[in-house]
């Protein structure tokens, strides 16, 4: 199987200021969620928001067939043209995972064209993820539902767009439920947005969360589809003049 070309983003500044994700992810998230992208055959380099255009330069997004993105308090921090770059690959074919407080990154909000506000709260309770789309291929090789502790709590209301497709619902232990696991199509790109990913708890060295990544790089990547035609179009066949 051909590898899928992965750029794994993430803004970097949470593991340089606290000690405790440092701890968890000496490296950045980034390098712990590549290095799993790694061994499970693909292709993967990373890029952070100081970085210059963020990482993300043209030549970087033209050999991307999915990017993974992670951001959190600096949002507002990533220009705008590098959102209109990362849109028009993605309605061009490039898959995106937006994972966790990604949910309102520029980009995720753009494309859905929504708040995308939901309820949250950081309190170290557990998270059990159901898989309500059994056969789905972002839900291969992952049990019926497994629990993540401790984790922060999500729920609804999700202002998003019903997803075209809802692989994952989460419940947690203070008794709220989450569409966790939500996939879209936006031109001819596919996203896959997945929910859990504090940055404190351990959640990206978690084996189901890093297969469900994996899987839903696979799911999100490009396919070989001829190029849409826009615009004045010729006819296919003679037309009757009379």
């Amino acid at each position: 199987m051909k590898p899928v070309r992965v750029t794994v983003w993430n803004e970097f500044r949470h593991e340089k200021a606290n000690p405790e994700v440092a701890a968890l992810y000496p490296d950045g998230m980034h390098e712990t969620l590549a290095a799993a992208l790694r061994a499970a055959g693909h292709e993967v380099r990373t890029a952070t928001l100081d970085e210059p255009e963020h990482g993300l330069t043209e030549a970087v997004l033209d050999q991307t067939d999915v990017l993974l993105w992670w951001g959190h308090r600096h949002h507002r921090d990533v220009a705008d043209a590098i959102v209109d770059r990362v849109q028009a690959r993605v309605l061009g074919g490039m898959g995106l995972i937006p994972l966790h407080s990604s949910h309102f990154s520029k980009i995720f909000v753009r494309l859905m064209g929504t708040t995308c506000h939901l309820k949250h709260r950081v309190a170290g309770e557990r998270e059990r993820l159901w898989v309500i789309a059994r056969g789905h291929p972002i839900a291969e090789g992952i049990p019926e539902h497994f629990d993540l502790k401790p984790e922060e709590m999500y729920g609804e209301p999700f202002d998003i767009p019903p997803p075209d497709e809802l692989v994952f619902v989460s419940w947690f232990q203070g008794g709220e439920v989450f569409r966790s696991g939500c996939c879209y199509h936006r031109g001819q790109g596919r996203i896959f947005y997945f929910r859990p990913g504090h940055e404190t708890y351990p959640t990206y060295h978690d084996p189901n969360v890093l297969r469900v990544i994996s899987n839903a790089v696979r799911w999100a990547a490009p396919r070989d589809v001829a190029p849409r035609q826009f615009g004045r179009s010729a006819p296919l066949e003679p037309l009757d003049p009379t």
